[in-house]
């Protein structure tokens, strides 16, 4: 009998402590809802019409175009750049549904395969076609971040960002009078050791992919060192950095790279989070270089917009971002002056983006 009961005891204990350690949560299942009360003020909609100089779109169809339009209206957006135009033919054929469809309302940026450099003649071929490309109606060239991680060339060689077979590239940008939106390695996280003080752990948990190294493919520093020669190299071209060329969590390191480098201008797409957890630091920030900063999102998600409008617009305390795995903070708005919202959201990109239409942000 006793050792009946002895086994009934300890089938129940086991249990018990099953039952306790399936309740136990992972980390990952942790978001906890605050019970601050505080002042809110969401914004739906942007306060003065905007230019998202930072969108890929794919289709550009008329179907496709009225959908966007429809959303863009919604949220007062005037003009959507698409950085995925590519090149030739089907670049000609986005140009041309923009055109039939909403002339005013959309721009595209080229691409440049960087497949084949050191072959024959690659370095005049590739600057003709992107030659073409804006005589064709492309407003810009977009450099994705495959130049600097993953591009080889024919000898199997990692493609530097500031290889100097590239150097015509920049140089017919400026010749042409249209800008380069550059985005350069990832957030310098990825190259960090994946432990207790990586603030990006549970991105990189979920996106293993997206963990770098010194040797994949090279160290994060002279990947960013390479952008920033190809900037002072080329002077004569406006080179906007994306996601603020990963220093919106120094914003001091930041200031100095524009200080050093007029010819560079910063997009704000993806780092929204760096800017809203520091108020105080990024409403200085944007009011000392309200002249070089551009509006942009990156991912089309028009329900992720307004937590960009109120970073900007409010002066709002501890509210969620949307993406935990970016951002495990809150955020708070930077409560920009008028003047200074006006040129992020457009007045900037109007002076880099050549032909853009003026009338759409008639004050």
């Amino acid at each position: 009998m006793r050792k009946q009961c002895f086994y009934i005891f300890m089938a129940l204990t086991f249990t018990s402590f099953h039952i306790l350690f399936a309740q136990e949560m992972q980390f990952e299942e942790y978001n906890p809802k605050s019970t601050l009360v505080v002042p809110k003020h969401e914004v739906k909609k942007a306060k003065f019409p905007f230019i998202d100089v930072h969108s890929h779109q794919r289709d550009m169809s008329k179907e496709a175009l009225q959908s966007l339009v429809k959303d863009m209206d919604a949220m007062n957006e005037g003009v959507m750049v698409n950085l995925s135009g590519g090149s030739g033919e089907r670049l000609l054929g986005m140009l041309q549904s923009i055109k039939t469809n909403y002339p005013n309302r959309f721009a595209v940026f080229a691409n440049v395969d960087f497949s084949g450099v050191g072959s024959e003649n690659w370095s005049e071929k590739a600057a003709k076609q992107l030659e073409t490309d804006i005589k064709n109606g492309a407003k810009g060239l977009k450099i994705f971040k495959s130049l600097g991680l993953r591009y080889n060339d024919i000898n199997g060689k990692r493609l530097a960002i500031d290889d100097p077979r590239l150097d015509p590239i920049w140089a017919k940008c400026a010749e042409m009078g249209v800008p380069v939106l550059i985005h350069a390695a990832d957030p310098k996280s990825f190259w960090d050791p994946m432990d207790a003080d990586n603030e990006r752990w549970l991105e990189l948990k979920t996106h293993p992919r997206r963990k770098r190294s010194n040797t994949d493919p090279a160290p994060w520093e002279q990947i960013i060192k390479e952008q920033h020669n190809v900037f002072k190299k080329h002077p004569n071209t406006n080179f906007i950095n994306a996601h603020m060329g990963w220093h919106a969590n120094d914003l001091t390191t930041l200031a100095k790279l524009l200080d050093a480098m007029p010819n560079m201008y910063v997009g704000i797409s993806a780092v929204i989070a760096e800017l809203g957890r520091q108020p105080q630091n990024a409403h200085a920030f944007f009011l000392e270089y309200q002249d070089r900063i551009l509006f942009g999102k990156d991912s089309w998600k028009p329900e992720e917009f307004p937590t960009y409008f109120r970073v900007l617009e409010t002066n709002d305390e501890y509210f969620p971002y949307y993406k935990k795995y970016h951002a495990f903070w809150a955020m708070y708005g930077l409560n920009l002056p008028d003047e200074v919202l006006k040129k992020v959201y457009y007045k900037n990109a109007l002076k880099l983006i050549p032909g853009l239409d003026t009338e759409l942000f008639m004050e």
